[in-house]
């Protein structure tokens, strides 16, 4: 098991490539929540989402030089791109065959190879599996959930005031981190999950107690896996308070809502935490703290 000694040993690695993004409220965005709402904004990262403080610890505790290998439609791809360059290492993205091409793009001008191969994120997966290199799991990677987690090192200190982390999930890395986390430096705050109903397997899982596969539908790429993770889930069930299913339609009305009132970019996944805490007021404390991610919106999206 993580404890915060790993994230503090990730925290000295992540500050030396990145400074700690933005976290503030919105007037008229808390006025539609009806509560406050902090905005941590890792869209400010340089490849647009959080996943690139897990990459940079990762690798940071990889040993030689074979090439790193993993699978992704978008944000952990950049992320192990980024970092594989931070450190030199070659790595190879597996990206279904219907990956949007600004997605591919962006992955290889950070100069990784990227293999398009099957239909979906579970060909994907066995296909990387048999390349030659270190394969790196999206979800059952100690040290990507230990970089994550100084995100939330980052939102609590500056506010400790919140009662609520509301936090999207496609492999379960964010949320296992924000759990870690607020067990450590605010118990008292609620750590509550959001997936896409129309690809429910970490929702699913953690429901179960064991990891479950499931139909993956959702438009929504980063919150669009078809399984649950061994690592994640296994955090999640200590410490989640609670999960939340939320139609695509819903996620892309909070999109709408972050751009409108906010001004603020997001794609699918960065705006599922802000749908969560519109559709279940219940649930939520009075100071809620969101994580909103944005550079991996293809044109469709915004178009929409």
């Amino acid at each position: 098991m993580l404890t915060m000694r790993d994230v503090l040993a990730a925290r000295k690695i992540v500050d030396r490539h990145l400074p700690p993004t933005p976290s503030w409220s919105y007037p008229l965005l808390d006025e539609a929540a009806g509560r406050r709402v902090v905005v941590k904004h890792e869209n400010t990262q340089p490849t647009g989402a959080f996943k690139v403080r897990g990459a940079l610890n990762l690798l940071a505790t990889l040993d030689g030089d074979e090439p790193i290998v993993t699978y992704s439609t978008g944000n952990h791809a950049r992320a192990i791109a980024y970092a594989a360059r931070e450190y030199r290492r070659r790595a190879t993205i597996v990206m279904p065959a219907r990956a949007a091409e600004l997605r591919v793009r962006a992955v290889e001008a950070l100069g990784a190879t990227v293999v398009r191969h099957g239909a979906d994120m579970g060909d994907a997966e066995a296909h990387a599996a048999t390349l030659p290199g270190r394969l790196v799991s999206p979800g059952d990677e100690p040290a990507l959930i230990a970089g994550v987690a100084t995100l939330y090192c980052e939102l609590l200190e500056r506010h400790p005031e919140l009662d609520t982390l509301v936090v999207p999930v496609g492999s379960g890395t964010g949320a296992a981190a924000a759990c870690l986390v607020a067990a450590a430096l605010a118990p008292g705050c609620r750590v509550i999950a959001v997936q896409s109903q129309a690809a429910p397997a970490a929702h699913d899982s953690w429901r179960a107690g064991t990891c479950q596969h499931r139909a993956n539908h959702t438009e929504i790429d980063g919150l669009a896996t078809g399984r649950g993770f061994a690592g994640p889930q296994a955090i999640l069930r200590e410490h989640l308070t609670d999960f939340v299913l939320l139609g695509d339609a819903a996620i892309g009305d909070a999109r709408r809502l972050l751009a409108r009132l906010a001004g603020t970019q997001a794609e699918g996944a960065g705006a599922a935490a802000l749908a969560a805490v519109l559709a279940r007021p219940g649930l939520m404390g009075s100071a809620v703290g969101v994580v909103v991610t944005g550079a991996n919106a293809t044109e469709l999206e915004l178009a929409r």
